[in-house]
């Protein structure tokens, strides 16, 4: 079997994987967070965070929930690296040092899990799975809410009302994400990943001399790395390592794990605004730019000229032979058209128009299908621009989903959509003109502005992969990715709240003969080129500096 027709088979199995837990699980979702039973071990948790479960929210109140929990989650984090030295289980791992234990704890509450540290040498097991691990959870469930709170926005009228913020983290965390990170992480068990807490040890080498390598919980957290699209790894080879990611097989359900929640997320908000058909459109828009992207990785890994690349069958370096291109195009394409960041591959290494797919990805805002919660919020704050563009091409007030876009709505639409390119492209402008950041870049020219270009692009977008041919563990990058990540994260959730709160005040319009119908090939087309084109003006000069150029001379 040629390599090309492996990958093409690859892409089709996760397809049909994806497409037999569509419904079950968005239902399921559904269900989750329109139920009004409270199970026993959550009401534990209520009554210890002295939280009312029951009690309705305006966005205000919503948003104050958000960020009073995250930034304890900051702090709790934070203080857990800096304590690492005396606690039990360090692996005899010294204390974070402060710049570093402040990048890491914005990164994992973030839901970015960017590293600028090497995971086996630096963290012990108590800060990887009380710390990290514990996170992976709850930042993905704080996505999902947030999600949740901007569907309701969109279902409810004339109340400001959007639920309880409490109450979707604690259900989202014990009801969607710890079943299916069970099940999954018994998978990766018994597909070779490994589950202990052992000490370190010094492994023979085959060519003599040894090496020095430790266990850990690394199933678990590998799973809701995935499943909860954050990214990151227990070690420095993510997931090419083999006790991550031993075999295909496990490379692909990875991928699968990657895209489950965001695409039945799509499943969820149909169910939870009343039309199924307004769920599928989203769904087609999502899978209209991933199986795009997807194929053009394909393309331009598997074809690039030269006599290595034609002999190894197509651009291999940097990648892991066991999963050979189709798998790491395919997996390159799943970690950054959402916030993953996990790697099975050296994305510095791939051609330079390869590499530029992987930051157009995270440049479009990770919704195709996006992160967990963060791809739906997002998709859905594009389709209010559609609308409105469409609005204007007709002269019509817009509408969407019986909710009329005005200036407040179209205003913070606006303001999320312009936040991330504007801590990408000035952080990255500020870090080339100062002289100490450009020397931790390990190539000059194009590639190398490439290489901090990512960077921004990787921390601002929440997504956490990077070129890794840059040295980012110096003060500059790790208080600046730092800053850049939890202003990415939550600057644009304020604006998601603030337009649900706008949205589940107002009362539903009927739809008329002028009503642009949201549910139509024609609007997902819409949607799609509306997507492309703002990514396109916003970005387009500064990747003609980098992917663009290194690509074309090539």
């Amino acid at each position: 079997m040629s390599p090309v027709t492996a990958g093409v088979l690859q892409l089709l199995a996760l397809i049909a994987a994806l497409a037999l837990a569509y419904r079950p699980l968005g239902d399921y979702m559904a269900r989750v967070y329109s139920s009004e039973k409270h199970y026993r071990p959550e009401k534990w948790i209520y009554r210890a965070i002295g939280a009312n479960p029951s009690a309705a929210m305006h966005w205000p109140a919503y948003l104050r929930g958000v960020l009073a929990f995250s930034a304890v989650s900051v702090l709790f984090l934070y203080g857990l690296q800096r304590l690492q030295g005396v606690l039990p289980g360090s692996l005899g791992f010294v204390s974070i040092d402060p710049d570093q234990a402040f990048n890491t704890a914005a990164s994992f509450v973030a839901n970015t899990n960017w590293q600028s540290y090497y995971g086996e040498q630096a963290m012990g097991h108590v800060v990887q799975t009380g710390g990290l691990a514990v996170q992976n959870f709850v930042s993905a469930a704080v996505g999902m809410a947030v999600a949740v709170a901007l569907v309701r926005g969109f279902a409810r009228s004339r109340t400001g009302e959007l639920g309880n913020f409490w109450t979707d983290l604690v259900r989202g965390t014990l009801r969607i994400l710890l079943p299916i990170a069970v099940i999954g992480a018994i998978v990766l068990v018994a597909c070779g990943v490994i589950q202990n807490f052992s000490g370190i040890h010094d492994v023979g080498q085959f060519m003599g001399g040894s090496q020095e390598w430790n266990g850990g919980a690394v199933a678990s957290q590998e799973v809701i790395k995935e499943l909860g699209t954050n990214g990151g790894g227990y070690f420095n080879a993510n997931s090419a390592h083999p006790f991550e990611n031993p075999t295909p097989f496990s490379n692909l359900f990875e991928i699968f794990l990657i895209l489950l929640i965001p695409i039945a997320l799509t499943r969820t908000f149909g169910r939870m605004v009343g039309n199924l058909r307004q769920g599928y459109t989203i769904l087609a828009t999502m899978a209209t730019i991933w199986i795009g992207f997807t194929a053009l990785m394909m393309w331009t890994e598997f074809t690039h000229h030269g006599p290595a690349l034609e002999i190894a069958g197509g651009a291999m370096e940097g990648k892991e032979s066991r999963f050979g291109i189709g798998g790491s195009s395919i997996f390159a394409v799943a970690t950054t058209l959402t916030s993953t960041g996990a790697v099975n591959s050296f994305h510095s290494s791939y051609t330079g128009l390869g590499g530029g797919i992987t930051m157009l990805g995270m440049q479009l805002g990770e919704i195709a299908p996006g992160g967990v919660g963060s791809g739906l919020y997002g998709m859905l704050i594009m389709a209010i621009i559609a609308v409105f563009i469409a609005g204007l091409m007709v002269g019509r007030t817009p509408e969407y989903l019986g909710k009329k876009i005005g200036t407040r709505q179209i205003k913070l639409a606006a303001c999320y959509i312009l936040i991330t390119p504007a801590l990408v492209l000035c952080f990255t402008a500020v870090a080339m003109a100062l002289p100490t950041p450009p020397h931790s870049m390990t190539n000059s020219g194009a590639h190398g502005f490439s290489e901090i270009l990512y960077a921004y692009t990787s921390g601002a977008n929440n997504n956490g992969s990077a070129f890794a041919g840059l040295n980012a563990d110096t003060q500059w990058f790790n208080t600046t990715i730092g800053i850049a990540m939890l202003l990415g994260r939550f600057l644009p959730i304020v604006f998601v709240l603030a337009l649900a709160g706008s949205l589940a005040e107002q009362r539903p319009v009927p739809s008329t003969a002028g009503t642009l119908r949201t549910d139509k090939p024609l609007y997902a087309g819409l949607l799609v080129g509306t997507i492309l084109i703002i990514t396109g003006l916003t970005y387009f000069p500064a990747l003609a500096l980098g992917p663009l150029a290194e690509g074309l001379a090539s």
